[in-house]
């Protein structure tokens, strides 16, 4: 399918926003400041602290290790990937077709919940403070509809000319450190500890990206353990968390 002409295209670079003003953009949509509500999840954290499942710096590491091995590399990061694609080429009816693949994918309500409410109001805040003729577009055809997390997040990214590589980068980035931010408020851990967890997290991240900019599989997931802590959500006695 060819791009539509007018004002579906997004400028190519050097035509509109500078590599610096797209850095700032990012900068901006991935500082814990920016109105998404993702303090109030910690995609099934809760839960397993609550068990004894996580309870140490290990235990953390390696759900950080699993977040970005399994969801990130063959789950959000494929679908940011093909978002980035069909938005810059006009092609909105493959990116609600990601959105909703993205939704089916997940077994747990809450995060299902979760990720629609955070990705619907990062589109809808994003559109109202950087306003883009090609996200007016494409919410006329979205309608009424949310969008996922990750869709919500490619789609700003794409209008404001951040490049994929930069936009997978950048969500990896908001999804570990919000994973660690929970962590610290869940159980007994210092910040030092916490943020070189991170960093050695992060650490990979670069190489992960290659993969999923190097792979032309479809958005799939296999993270039984981390799902399963999402379904106990609901379970837990007092909670801080909605997910």
């Amino acid at each position: 399918m060819r791009p539509p002409e007018g004002p579906f295209t997004i400028p190519s670079p050097g035509e509109g926003a500078s590599a610096g003003t797209s850095l700032v953009s990012l900068l901006h949509l991935c500082d814990s400041l920016f109105p998404i509500g993702a303090f109030a999840h910690s995609d099934g954290l809760e839960a397993a602290t609550s068990s004894g499942s996580v309870s140490t710096g290990a235990d953390l590491l390696q759900w950080l290790t699993v977040t970005l091995d399994e969801t990130l590399r063959h789950c959000e990061g494929p679908a940011v990937r093909l978002v980035c694609e069909a938005f810059v080429e006009g092609r909105f009816a493959d990116v609600l077709v990601i959105d909703a693949e993205l939704d089916a994918i997940r077994p747990s309500s809450t995060q299902r919940r979760a990720s629609l409410a955070m990705g619907t109001r990062l589109l809808s805040t994003w559109q109202l403070i950087r306003p883009h003729d090609t996200l007016d577009a494409f919410c006329r055809v979205r309608g009424f509809d949310g969008v996922r997390l990750p869709t919500g997040f490619a789609v700003v990214c794409a209008s404001a000319q951040i490049p994929c590589r930069a936009t997978l980068e950048g969500l990896f980035y908001t999804r570990l450190a919000a994973t660690v931010s929970s962590a610290m408020r869940l159980m007994a851990i210092g910040q030092a500890e916490a943020h070189g967890l991170l960093a050695r997290t992060l650490n990979r991240v670069p190489c992960v990206v290659d993969g999923v900019l190097q792979s032309h599989d479809p958005p799939h997931s296999f993270t039984p353990a981390l799902d399963i802590a999402a379904m106990s959500q609901q379970y837990v006695g007092s909670r801080l968390f909605r997910s």
